[in-house]
């Protein structure tokens, strides 16, 4: 059985909340990677920013569509949605752009159930965890790769 341990990177690249989106971008782009972890300055993780989140900011906004019905509005899309897109787009730093409290792995979560996260929620980098401390990464290049490796 092959497990997270196993073939997560722990050569860990972080970004901060603080940092510059454009920053946190060019990180990306130069290290070829799809997705950072987002840490605070005690080391926790507190999000993760991915491409998509930055190629978010390439969207236009949704206007939300309203309807009448019985003489009053209905709205088809809620304003904490529209707001939190409006965020996305117009972000300059990382704590803007970031999805916060991503979801984790633990080095001990075996890489069928990995697989599965990915390939069901969409997930390209998933942050490992242990006992609430950032340890690892494990993105789909490296479950591929082991899936590659057990053919041979």
């Amino acid at each position: 059985m092959i497990i997270v341990r196993d073939i997560m990177n722990t050569d860990l690249i972080t970004v901060t909340p603080d940092m510059d989106i454009s920053r946190a971008a060019k990180i990306l782009f130069d290290k070829r990677i799809n997705g950072v972890p987002v840490v605070d300055d005690n080391g926790s993780l507190v999000g993760i920013l991915c491409q998509s989140d930055i190629i978010t900011q390439q969207k236009k906004l949704p206007i939300p569509t309203i309807f009448t019905f019985l003489d009053g509005f209905v709205r088809l899309t809620s304003l904490k949605q529209l707001e939190k897109q409006v965020l996305k787009i117009t972000a300059l730093t990382v704590s803007e752009a970031m999805t916060p409290k991503p979801v984790t792995v633990r080095p001990d979560t075996e890489i069928e159930a990995v697989a599965a996260l990915m390939v069901d929620k969409n997930f390209h980098t998933l942050p490992v965890v242990e006992d609430s401390r950032l340890v690892g990464i494990v993105g789909k290049e490296d479950v591929l790769r082991t899936l590659l490796s057990n053919t041979d």
